[in-house]
C-alpha cells in the first residue's frame, strides 16, 4: 500500500489529515458506543432481536476497545496515515457485516454508519483504494444478504436494499475523495499564495527600507508609523522612541498642516536636522479622502544635484568628444606642417625652437583629445584571466621600451612568489596603470631627484588580487586627495582633470577598486583591487579546510 508521503508535504496538508484522521477516530468510538448499546440493550425492550448474543457481545466489546486505541494513537499514527486508515476500514467494514448478522433488525443503521465510515476513509485516501474498499463493503452486505440469510430466503427487497447501499457506498467514497483533492489542492495553493504574500512584503519592507528617498507613514495624531533609513538619517538619526512628529521637524509638521487643509505644497528646500541635507518633502494619502495616514517622501537635495551633475558631465561629454573630432584634422596637419619645417636646412635655431614648441603643444593637445574620446567611448570590458605578476612585468618592459624615462626609474615587484590571477580587461587594464604611472612619474618625485616609480603585485585577504603604484614624492595633500577622482579636476596648469577619473570609471567597468592611499614616511599609492578568479569546487573546499586548521 502506498505511503502518506505526497500528502503531508505541506503544513497546512498535516493539519487537514489530522483533522479529518481525528474525525475518522473520534467517529468510530461514537459507532462503538451504538452498537454496544444495540449488543447490550435490556432484554424487555425487544429490539434488536440478537441472532447471535455471545457474538454480538464479544465483537462489540473488542471493536471498542480498538476505536479507543486507535483514537488514543491517533497523533503517532499521521506518518502512515494511508496505512492507519486503509488497515482500521478492514476492520470496520467486518465488525459492520458481522453486526448486521448478529443483529439483523439494525441492518439498515449499520450500513448507513459504515458509509460515513467509507467517506471519511475517501477523504484521506487515493480514489482506487476509496473505491476499493467501497466494493469490499458492497461485496461483504451483498454475501450477508445472499448467504446469511439463506435460510430465511431472502426476497427482493433485501438484494435491492444491498445493492442501493453498494450504490450509495460508491457515490459517496467518490464524491468525497474529489472533494478531498480539492481541499488539498485549495489549501496548497492558499499556502503557496500566502507564501509569496509574505515574501512580496519583505521585499517591498527591504526596497522601502534602502530607499535613497526618504519615507515616513504619519498617522491623523501626527506620530510616526512608519521609517526607513533614509528618512532617519535625513531627520537626524533619532531615537526610536521619538515619534512626535511635530517635536522631530516642526518644519516638516507644518508643511503638513498646511498642505492637508489648504492642498498646497510648499516645494522649497528644507533642512530638518543640524548636519543633515536639505529635502525636498511631498505628500500622498493611502487612499483618496483619507486623511488618517499619510505617505510622506523627502528628496534629497544633494542627491538631484548629483543627477544633474551627471546629467551635465554626459551632455559636455559627448559635446566635448565632438568637438575633439573636429578638432582633430587640423591638429593633424598643424603637426605634419610643423614636422616639414623642422626638415629644413635653412631654419636658424630661433625658428627650430618654435617648431618645437609648436610639437610639443600639439602632442598635448592630442593627449587631451585621446582623453576626451575615451571619456565618451566607454568600451565595454572584455575580461580575461591573468597572471598578474607577468603582466605588470611585461607592462614596464614595454613602457620602458616606448618612453624616456632618463634618470626617473620604473621597476615591477612581485611581493610572493606564487602567482597571483586576476580577471580583468587586458587593454583597459593597460590603460588604467599607464594613467597611474604617468602622473607617478610626473608629479612623484622630489625637488631636485629623479622619480622612483614601483609597480607592485601581491595578494591581499582572502586571495585578493591587488596592483599598487608607488612613488617615493611628496604625496598628496588630504583636500585635494579627496577630489583627485572627479573629473576635470586638476592641479597642474597643463593638466585635464580626466586621467585619474577615467582610470576609475574603467576599474568599475572591471569589478576593480582604485583608490589613494598615503604612504607613511612620505610618497603616494593608488591601490587597484581586482577581481580573483572564480573557484572551482575543489578549490573551494580546500581553502575552506586551510582556513579552519
Amino acid at each position: 500500500m502506498p505511503n502518506s508521503a505526497p500528502f503531508v508535504a505541506t503544513p497546512a496538508a498535516t493539519a487537514t489529515i489530522r483533522h479529518e484522521l481525528s474525525f475518522l477516530n473520534a467517529f468510530r468510538v461514537v459507532q462503538a458506543l451504538v452498537y454496544a448499546g444495540l449488543a447490550f440493550s435490556p432484554p424487555g425492550l425487544g429490539w434488536p432481536q440478537l441472532n447471535a448474543p455471545d457474538l454480538a457481545h464479544g465483537m462489540v466489546t473488542l471493536y471498542l476497545v480498538f476505536a479507543l486505541v486507535m483514537l488514543l494513537l491517533n497523533r503517532r499514527s499521521m506518518p502512515h496515515a494511508l496505512v492507519v486508515v486503509g488497515a482500521t476500514l478492514v476492520v470496520d467494514i467486518a465488525v459492520a457485516v458481522m453486526a448486521i448478522a448478529a443483529m439483523h433488525d439494525a441492518r439498515i443503521g449499520i450500513a448507513m454508519m459504515l458509509a460515513v465510515n467509507l467517506s471519511a476513509g475517501a477523504l484521506i485516501l487515493p480514489l482506487r483504494l476509496s473505491s476499493f474498499f467501497a466494493a469490499l463493503a458492497t461485496l461483504g452486505i451483498l454475501g450477508h444478504t445472499l448467504f446469511g440469510d439463506s435460510a430465511n430466503n431472502p426476497g427482493d427487497r433485501d438484494l435491492l436494499e444491498a445493492g442501493l447501499f453498494g450504490l450509495a457506498y460508491f457515490a459517496t467514497t467518490s464524491l468525497c475523495n474529489v472533494l478531498g483533492r480539492q481541499l488539498r489542492a485549495t489549501e496548497a495553493l492558499a499556502e503557496q499564495r500566502s507564501t509569496d504574500l509574505a515574501n512580496l512584503a519583505q521585499v517591498n519592507e527591504l526596497i522601502i527600507r534602502r530607499m535613497k528617498t526618504g519615507v515616513l507613514l504619519v498617522d491623523d495624531a501626527n506620530r510616526i508609523h512608519q521609517i526607513n533609513e533614509s528618512a532617519w538619517m535625513l531627520m537626524g538619526n533619532p531615537g526610536a522612541d521619538q515619534r512626535d512628529l511635530g517635536q522631530l521637524a516642526p518644519e516638516l509638521s507644518r508643511r503638513l498642516y498646511h498642505w492637508m487643509t489648504s492642498g498646497k505644497l510648499d516645494e522649497t528646500a528644507t533642512q530638518l536636522a543640524d548636519g543633515v541635507p536639505e529635502v525636498v518633502p511631498r505628500f500622498t494619502r493611502l487612499a483618496p479622502n483619507d486623511d488618517s495616514h499619510v505617505l510622506i517622501f523627502l528628496d534629497d537635495t544633494s542627491l538631484l544635484s548629483r543627477r544633474a551633475e551627471e546629467l551635465t558631465l554626459t551632455s559636455l561629454g559627448r559635446l566635448s568628444a565632438s568637438i575633439a573630432h573636429e578638432i582633430r584634422n587640423p591638429l593633424a596637419a598643424i603637426r605634419y606642417s610643423a614636422q616639414l619645417l623642422a626638415e629644413s636646412d635653412s631654419m636658424d635655431a630661433t625658428d627650430q625652437r618654435m617648431v618645437e614648441i609648436i610639437n610639443n603643444h600639439c602632442i598635448r593637445l592630442n593627449e587631451i583629445i585621446e582623453n576626451i574620446l575615451q571619456l565618451s567611448r566607454r568600451e565595454r570590458s572584455r575580461p580575461e584571466t591573468l597572471d598578474l605578476g607577468h603582466w605588470a612585468q611585461a607592462f614596464v618592459e614595454e613602457y620602458v621600451q616606448g618612453n624616456d624615462l632618463g634618470a626617473d626609474s620604473l621597476r615591477a615587484i612581485a611581493s610572493s612568489g606564487t602567482p597571483v590571477a586576476a580577471v580583468a580587461d587586458p587593454q583597459q587594464l593597460q590603460q588604467v596603470v599607464w594613467n597611474l604611472v604617468q602622473n607617478a612619474l610626473r608629479y612623484g618625485r622630489l625637488p631636485g631627484e629623479p622619480a622612483r616609480v614601483m609597480v607592485v603585485t601581491r595578494q591581499g585577504e582572502h586571495g585578493v588580487p591587488i596592483l599598487e603604484v608607488i612613488d617615493r614624492g611628496p604625496g598628496i595633500a588630504p583636500k585635494v586627495a579627496a577630489q583627485i577622482f572627479e573629473p576635470f579636476y586638476t592641479t597642474h596648469e597643463y593638466g585635464t582633470g580626466l586621467g585619474l577619473y577615467l582610470a576609475r570609471q574603467m576599474s568599475d567597468a572591471n569589478q576593480a577598486a582604485l583608490e589613494y592611499v598615503r604612504v607613511a614616511g612620505g610618497g603616494s599609492c593608488f591601490r587597484l583591487v581586482l577581481t580573483p578568479p572564480a573557484r572551482s569546487p575543489a578549490e573551494t573546499s580546500e581553502a575552506a579546510q586551510t582556513a579552519t586548521r
